[in-house]
């Protein structure tokens, strides 16, 4: 049996993909915690419980007394999913972005400054860097931080807090960038389900401005991979950017959906552009790769239509 990990966030999309993962690859036991606000779903994790390895706590992280009765034992590693990460949301209220995203990170790193877990791995976003030109090279571990929304702004934060409880006090952290995530279980406000739930119900699909913005694709399964191996093998005090190497318009991304589920392109309904949208991102995965071995091993093809095929049978019961 290998240690015990603390998950927060693990309701959320990436973070009951992770623990899934987990549960099937490995021998870690879990303690899952989460504030179950809406981006976080009981469906999510249904079937966990299964596992007498398993337990689930409902907690805000942004709250320091609650967060202290988890603290029942030791654990291995803390691995910090939990966040506030919808960027129209924290454009109308920041508030909880900073209760969450800042205050819960710190509360963690409290934590193991007090002994409390052996390491910590805070997921963090491509967004923290901002917006790169259609030309510029991906981003890379090195790129200087330039939010410019209030989402990424406070996962920045929450970075640079990881990173001086590291230089203050040496603890064992380290900081994953990923590029934009898809698969099972996602919210459908995001981007993606949306758009495949628009399609199934033949309804318009609202895209952004010209629609060119540049997302970098990952298959939220390889994500979770990623993130495996920075826990076992990670060295302290790094950052490892992680990419799908899947660089596509969000028109193409809408396209293609609409094909694989031979909808009409006339559903896409252009709309007045986000304030503060960022026009590309892109990471550069070298170090990942390099250090750890990590690759990405689906591609956006078989990604989408795994996707796809998940919503669907998730609101019509049929692939």
């Amino acid at each position: 049996m290998k240690g015990h990990l603390l998950v927060t966030g693990g309701a959320g999309f990436i973070g009951a993909n992770f623990i899934s993962h987990l549960l099937d690859n490995s021998r870690y036991s879990i303690t899952n915690v989460d504030a179950l606000t809406y981006a976080g779903s009981i469906e999510n994790i249904k079937g966990f419980e299964n596992y007498d390895r398993y337990r689930f706590i409902k907690c805000d992280i942004g709250n320091e007394n609650e967060l202290n009765k988890i603290f029942d034992q030791s654990y291995e590693a803390i691995i910090n999913f939990a966040a506030e990460s919808h960027v129209d949301r924290s454009i109308e209220n920041a508030k909880p972005f900073i209760h969450t995203n800042i205050n819960g990170t710190f509360n963690l790193l409290q934590a193991v400054l007090q002994g409390k877990a052996k390491k910590m791995i805070q997921i963090s976003t491509d967004e923290v860097y901002g917006s790169l030109g259609p030309t510029d090279h991906p981003f890379t571990e090195s790129t200087p931080i330039s939010p410019n929304n209030p989402y990424s702004a406070s996962k920045a934060g929450a970075d640079l807090l990881v990173r001086s409880f590291y230089k203050t006090h040496q603890l064992p952290l380290m900081i994953t960038r990923c590029g934009n995530n898809y698969g099972p279980m996602q919210h459908t406000e995001k981007f993606i389900p949306k758009i495949i739930n628009n399609a199934l119900t033949n309804n318009s699909i609202p895209l952004y401005g010209d629609g060119l913005n540049v997302r970098d694709w990952i298959y939220v399964e390889d994500h979770c991979r990623a993130i495996q191996m920075v826990l076992e093998k990670g060295d302290y005090g790094q950052v490892y950017n992680i990419g799908g190497i899947e660089e596509k318009t969000n028109r193409e991304v809408i396209q293609i959906i609409l094909e694989k589920l031979g909808n009409d392109q006339s559903l896409i309904k252009y709309v007045p552009d986000r304030i503060g949208h960022d026009r590309r991102y892109a990471m550069d995965s070298t170090k990942i790769s390099s250090d750890l071995g990590w690759k990405p091993m689906i591609s956006f093809d078989e990604g989408i239509q795994k996707t796809i095929d998940w919503y669907r049978l998730k609101e019509f019961g049929k692939g």
